[in-house]
């Protein structure tokens, strides 16, 4: 433990891109962490001049795990700029769409890519290569039933794929979202055959997935300790509940400093001093927002920029989306939470700072999953088989629009300016930005670089709590 060692992941394994880590350690715990995304996109600068309408299928080529939600979050920017109104009906075949595909993401999280830090499977991959010592825990019974929830997950997601193809067109880059709705009639047969695949899903949430997580937080409470970051929370608002677009399932709003304030996309910024991009667009909100990568530049780390709210930086996600709501803890949770940890909790904010940790962000995601599948249950009862669910629209000359959603690991902003019909800028803030992110200009640190501080490395050589932090923001 003693002295100061640097210690690189390089890459950071069972994510969805390119995330290099490197942090400080001393005394057994990090002091210092640097995050570098080491691969520049330019997804921005290649729609200009492009239809507008191209944008809600480029923009998903962004993320291989995430395109329903870039879909989603770049046709309300159309929607917004074309000046159109969606019917009942594509709002809520739009919810089924992006529902079916969050279920499916927090579960391959869990499952897939974060519960090999905690399960001890056979001597194959994906289960190998892995540190040496590793630091698992779970009894040979527990760890038995958790590698075979692993392949039992893979079928899981395979359904939750099949829901979101019944309306989307396919899986993953789903056709059947454009601006002004979606192309899918709902017929009572496509209907009846989402539901039966989301009761599958939806009994594999309730009696393994959500227990499952909080057994695993029992046996590693430890990680529900460490992990806290700036504890600054940010959410956008996802599926809306009304035409009006005015009430949201996990509802818009920031949390900083302790307090809850109202979101305005207007406070905003990105700054690049630590980014390779060019320094005289540092601080512009998305508006304003130019993509001028500068590879060559000094003192930068990484090609991800660092917004922040109000001067704050802020973490999204699960977490930050129940923190906000603050909905009514799942069944299972609250018995769980008697049982293994004697805490009476009701909701979410009942977890108080339990819930800003390693673990805390796991239970978060599983009883978010909990609450969109309750939610599903009610837009299939709502839903009319045979109604429209698309509203044509003409390109304006010119307009802007502004597309705010939530993709499953983080809030996500899209913005399209378009001139003489054509795609003048386009901006995108996306979840991972949000977490992932570097020093800003004031030098502080991004939410995932934070949250790393005081993480313990008793031997680092094996920092498999430094893989677990950044894991548990689902980049």
């Amino acid at each position: 433990m003693g002295g100061t060692v640097k210690v690189s992941i390089d890459p950071v394994t069972r994510i969805e891109g390119h995330l290099k880590a490197e942090v400080v350690v001393e005394g057994g715990k990090v002091v210092d962490a640097h995050l570098s995304g080491g691969m520049f996109r330019g997804f921005e600068n290649i729609l200009i001049g492009r239809d507008p309408r191209d944008a809600s299928q480029i923009t998903q080529r962004i993320c291989g795990v995430c395109p329903t939600a870039h879909s989603t979050a770049s046709c309300r920017a159309l929607d917004n700029a074309f000046g159109v109104k969606l019917t009942t009906n594509g709002r809520l075949t739009r919810n089924l769409i992006l529902g079916a595909n969050f279920l499916q993401s927090h579960i391959l999280h869990f499952y897939h890519l974060a519960a090999l830090d905690y399960v001890s499977g056979p001597a194959t991959a994906p289960f190998v290569p892995r540190y040496a010592k590793p630091d698992l825990r779970l009894d040979k019974k527990t760890n038995e039933v958790a590698v075979n929830q692993y392949l039992e997950a893979l079928e899981i997601r395979r359904i939750c794929h099949e829901m979101v193809a019944l309306f989307g067109g396919k899986m993953p880059h789903v056709q059947g979202q454009v601006v002004g709705g979606t192309t899918e009639i709902p017929t009572k047969e496509r209907l009846a055959e989402y539901a039966a695949r989301f009761k599958k899903v939806m009994e594999f949430v309730e009696k393994t997935y959500v227990p499952t997580v909080y057994l695993v937080g029992k046996v590693y409470a430890d990680l529900l300790k460490v992990g806290s970051g700036h504890k600054n929370c940010i959410a956008y608002g996802v599926f809306p509940m009304n035409d009006a677009d005015t009430e949201f399932l996990l509802k818009p709003g920031v949390y900083i400093d302790g307090k809850d304030v109202p979101f305005d996309p207007a406070k905003i910024k990105e700054y690049v001093k630590h980014s390779w991009y060019d320094d005289a667009t540092t601080g512009l909100n998305f508006r304003e927002g130019k993509t001028v990568p500068m590879p060559d530049k000094a003192g930068a780390y990484s090609f991800i920029k660092a917004p922040r709210y109000d001067g704050k930086a802020c973490e999204g996600g699960p977490l930050a989306r129940v923190w906000v709501t603050n909905p009514e803890l799942s069944p299972m949770g609250k018995k769980a939470l008697k049982d293994h940890f004697g805490l009476d909790a009701k909701v979410v904010r009942d977890l108080g700072d339990l819930a800003f940790s390693i673990m805390g962000r796991h239970v978060a995601r599983a009883e978010e999953t909990y609450v969109v599948g309750k939610a599903i249950e009610k837009w299939l009862t709502e839903i009319v088989p045979g109604a429209e669910t698309f509203v044509p629209a003409e390109i304006p000359d010119s307009a802007e629009g502004l597309g705010l959603t939530e993709a499953p690991r983080g809030a996500l902003l899209h913005y399209v300016n378009i001139k003489g019909k054509k795609i003048a800028n386009y901006q995108v803030v996306s979840a991972t930005i949000l977490n992932a992110n570097p020093r800003d200009d004031m030098g502080v640190r991004g939410p995932i670089e934070e949250a790393l501080i005081g993480i313990p490395v008793p031997d680092t050589k094996n920092p498999v709590n430094v893989a677990r932090l950044i894991r548990s923001f689902d980049p």
